[in-house]
């Protein structure tokens, strides 16, 4: 059988660490693995064995002894994934969730999901914003259906919905409308 390239040698300070980590709790899970693979690599564990273990691939064991002989523990911690960071934070996303649930522009029956990117990029939250993204952060708020919330003095009503039309004119989902709160004196 051919040398291992990375061998794991942990110093008494390292060990420790990890064994806190997994005695903690409060680590997430890749990372909370990937200190279970350290422990075993540097107990003399062969790879194959590691993955059987854990139910991981050899794979995966192998980049983590990578990682480790690389960086030390750094190699616990998540990289960053390949992809766009989204264009809108959480203020931005409401702040489009307000627009679409207000009255249409002049001359419109209801908003589009064009007509709502337009709208962003118009409010300056995005220098450019398509329709298909538009329509998923509407689609994360409608997926809670039946639930009321209040805000700000308004209530969301289970019962009152709106529809959000794309640029062909077919419907693509529904919002709550948001309907006033009509509490009468004697109950505030």
């Amino acid at each position: 059988m051919p040398k291992k390239k990375y061998l794991v040698t942990l110093t008494d300070e390292e060990r420790t660490q990890l064994e806190h980590l997994l005695r903690g709790g409060k680590a997430v899970t890749r990372k909370v693995t990937r200190a279970r693979i350290l422990l075993k690599a540097a107990d003399g564990w062969q790879d194959s064995r590691i993955a059987e273990a854990l139910s991981i691939g050899r794979a995966t064991v192998e980049r983590t002894r990578q990682r480790f002989v690389e960086e030390n523990l750094a190699a616990l911690d998540e990289r960053p994934r390949p992809g766009n960071s989204p264009k809108l934070d959480a203020k931005a996303e409401a702040r489009l969730i307000a627009e679409a649930c207000s009255a249409a522009p002049d001359g419109r029956k209801r908003w589009t999901l064009c007509l709502l990117a337009d709208r962003v990029v118009q409010l300056q939250l995005a220098e450019s914003y398509s329709y298909e993204a538009v329509r998923r952060v509407l689609k994360k708020t409608v997926s809670s259906v039946g639930a009321s919330a209040v805000v700000e003095g308004t209530m969301v009503h289970p019962g009152g919905q709106r529809r959000i039309c794309r640029w062909h004119g077919r419907r693509t989902g529904t919002l709550r409308r948001a309907v006033r709160r009509e509490t009468p004196a004697s109950q505030l």
